[in-house]
């Protein structure tokens, strides 16, 4: 008896909410069509595809003939269609209602799509948590794929990792395939010949095994140097599908579901919590994310059996490495509860979807890809939960819970809640008494949305990359190479950028008060390298008062007290907001500084894009410009095509220096430089004798132009950032 075989593929297609129409038809054109296109030249090719909802979406509106295509393919059994959450959620981050909300649409879209109900499901960046059993059976799926780093937690080799197995939950019963260590390595980068021949090495007389692997479809075509490798001049994808045909005989291609119907699991496992190997080391902080990439590095080439077992942090570990992720999950979970209170109908309906939308995995974490560091992503899904939350609120007129006290980030202190019919702010009393969330109701755009600039791990390997090509001559490409595992290739999409690693020593949130040295330079404060004379932009402040419309709150170290009131006023599309900092020396010595007020907004003003602007004396520059201007009393920014102006204006006159705040921010295309937000530092100079004080007042006016016609991320934005495929 000859010795057999079979292949299960699972190949996962996704673009996030808020990724520009251009980015997905270059990916569409490049790997998704390509892929239906040889699926159609191969009809013995049998393999498993999962798209996520947004790209559902976009293929329904602007490519609809690729969905009939993929329809006659899944009618004659060639290809099994999975589902999953939405909106392509972390299921873990989610309350059980959205987990299996989310599931549920899925699987409701595509039945409509293409008449049958999918059994499995893929997991968003494979996190796994051990009680997802039970949302994805109770939402009606059978079977998941993971990593092969999720088995060897659990202590089971790699050679045992030939067919499914079962785990449990609450007594749900799921089946989880493990995504094969040398098949994942080997497709699509090895010689078509090297994975025919694992496979052969691997099949049995019995032919009781099957060789998975689940892996992004973006690989194939979509990532760097992967286009001409798979579907050019390389033709990999063509060559390894002929080879699967000619060698069906002892090797069978099969789906998930097909496989399941005629075998049953090869053992139970209970496998931790975890993902994908990366994703735990870029969980870890900057620090131990370098020494734990080392230790697995030598562990690995010196062949030590400990190499198995050293894994980083869990996923849920983003949300302590980065406040901004924090933020935006208990925002989501906050606006989860509150859509879930509202009566059921069709407002809810639409609530609920922008809520969902807002869940989309990318921006709640980051890695190799831009995630919340990509401010297009980020803007779209704090637009999507504002607009939910809208929603909800306006059963209460908008003023449940303004004038509250809630530990809105659930770090066990309570945060500052102001809200009217036109904005939403959120105050960090223990951090500066900043302001971290000021959002616009009426367009659903979060004003304060900007990034703190922090060491990461990879900044280290582009500090090499730029000293390696310094000193090492370069050397002409050799012809005919493997492509890198897109988690080995390292560019820089523009020289220098090591110098431009700044680092913010405080989180970036707005209303900061700043007492600089006198001799402080615009330069110190836009690289981040400026010292407060005193520690109020970060340190606890203490509540004095608060009521619907206000908060009142002090600090004091040394002999400074400083006073600050923070006030909403206005109408829906009128809102406003005020600042008054009173300063006091209480000391016996002359105190002498930089008195200034930081503001930080994100207007999607990156790549100078033409629609985002700040205006000083009516003069116009584009809103990541750099600016020193001195003694004004009025400025403005905006964005023309979100329909939001706002007007700032000063109890006399300052000086303004202004600055984008840029992080260097790795993706699959390379090292970048990526605008995060636009600071502006409202400064005077002062000299206050024992007992004399100082004040200072700010208000901004926000007009909003109603039904702007675009907003963040959404087909016709202007682009501020390209946010990549992932």
């Amino acid at each position: 008896m000859s010795r057999r075989i079979s292949l299960a593929l699972t190949l996962h297609n996704h673009q996030p909410v808020g990724n520009f129409g251009w980015v997905i038809a270059e990916t569409y054109d490049h790997a998704y069509l390509p892929m239906l296109e040889a699926l159609e030249r191969h009809p013995g090719v049998r393999l498993a595809l999962h798209y996520t909802g947004p790209l559902l979406a976009w293929i329904r509106a602007e490519r609809p003939d690729f969905l009939d295509r993929l329809a006659a393919l899944v009618a004659r059994g060639q290809v099994e269609i999975v589902g999953g959450g939405w909106y392509e959620p972390v299921l873990a981050a989610l309350p059980e209602r959205d987990r299996v909300g989310q599931l549920i649409r899925m699987g409701d879209e595509l039945e409509q799509l293409f008449g049958r109900r999918p059994r499995g499901a893929w997991l968003a960046e494979r996190v796994w948590e051990p009680d997802l059993p039970t949302s994805l059976i109770d939402a009606g799926y059978r079977w998941t794929v993971l990593d092969d780093a999720h088995f060897r937690a659990a202590a089971i080799r790699e050679e045992a990792l030939w067919g499914p197995y079962t785990t449990d939950d609450q007594g749900k019963v799921l089946t989880v395939f493990g995504t094969e260590q040398g098949l994942r390595y080997r497709i699509p980068f090895s010689e078509v010949d090297d994975v025919i021949g694992y496979l052969r090495d691997h099949a049995t007389e019995r032919g009781e095994r099957v060789g998975t692997m689940g892996d992004d479809g973006e690989k194939f075509g979509g990532w760097p140097t992967t286009f001409e490798h798979c579907w050019g001049a390389g033709g990999w994808v063509e060559r390894f599908f002929a080879a699967l045909e000619a060698n069906r005989d002892w090797l069978t291609s099969v789906t998930p579901s097909e496989w399941l119907d005629g075998h049953g699991p090869v053992g139970r496992v209970y496998l931790p919590t975890g993902s994908y190997a990366e994703m735990g080391e870029w969980a870890l902080p900057a620090d131990e994310a370098l020494a734990f990439g080392k230790a697995v590095h030598d562990a690995t080439a010196a062949g030590r059996p400990e190499a198995r077992w050293l894994r980083g942090a869990i996923w849920r570990n983003f949300q302590i490495k980065y406040r901004e992720v924090n933020d935006l999950h208990k925002q989501m979970l906050r606006v989860s509860g509150l859509v879930d209170e509202m009566p059921a109908g069709a407002t809810r309906d639409t609530a609920r979807d922008h809520l969902y939308a807002g869940q989309s995995n990318d921006c709640y974490w980051h890695g190799l890809f831009g995630g919340i560091y990509l401010p297009d992503l980020r803007v779209a899904a704090l637009h999507r939960l504002i607009l939910a939350e809208d929603m909800a609120l306006a059963d209460w007129a908008g003023t449940r819970d303004s004038g509250q006290l809630v530990d809105l980030d659930l770090d066990g202190g309570d945060e500052a809640l102001l809200i009217d019919d036109g904005q939403i702010v959120a105050i960090k009393l223990d951090e500066g008494a900043g302001i971290g969330r000021w959002d616009l109701r009426a367009p659903g755009h979060p004003l304060t949305a900007v990034m703190r600039r922090r060491p990461e791990a990879y900044h280290e390997k582009l500090r090499e990359h730029e000293r390696a090509a310094a000193t090492a001559a370069t050397e002409p490409p050799t012809g005919g190479a493997e492509p890198a595992s897109i988690h080995d290739i390292v560019t820089a999409k523009q020289s220098g950028l090591s110098e431009r690693l700044d680092y913010d020593a405080y989180e970036r949130r707005s209303a900061l008060v700043r007492l600089l040295p006198p001799a402080t330079t615009p330069d110190d404060v836009a690289r981040g390298r400026a010292i407060d004379l005193v520690a109020s932009v970060s340190a606890p402040w203490a509540l004095e008062t608060i009521a619907p419309d206000r908060l009142t709150a002090t600090y004091a170290e040394g002999p400074i007290e400083i006073r600050k009131t923070i006030r909403i006023a206005g109408d829906r599309l009128r809102p406003s907001l005020a600042v008054d900092v009173s300063l006091t020396n209480a000391g016996p010595e002359r105190f002498d500084a930089l008195f200034g007020i930081e503001f930080a907004l994100m207007l999607l003003g990156g790549g100078h894009n033409p629609a985002a602007f700040h205006a000083i004396a009516g003069r116009r520059t584009p809103h990541d410009d750099t600016l020193v201007v001195g003694g004004i009393d009025r400025l403005a920014a905006g964005n023309d095509q979100l329909g939001i102006e706002v007007e700032t204006a000063l109890d006399g006159p300052a000086d303004a220096w202004i600055a984008p705040i840029e992080s260097v921010s790795n993706s699959e295309s390379g090292f970048e430089l990526v605008y995060q937000g636009s600071a502006v530092v409202l400064l005077r100079p002062i000299s206050l004798a024992a007992g004399e004080s100082a004040s200072f007042n700010v208000e901004q006016r926000v007009t909003i132009t109603p039904d702007p016609g675009a907003v963040a991320g959404e087909a016709g934005a202007v682009p501020a950032e390209a946010p990549a495929a992932s």
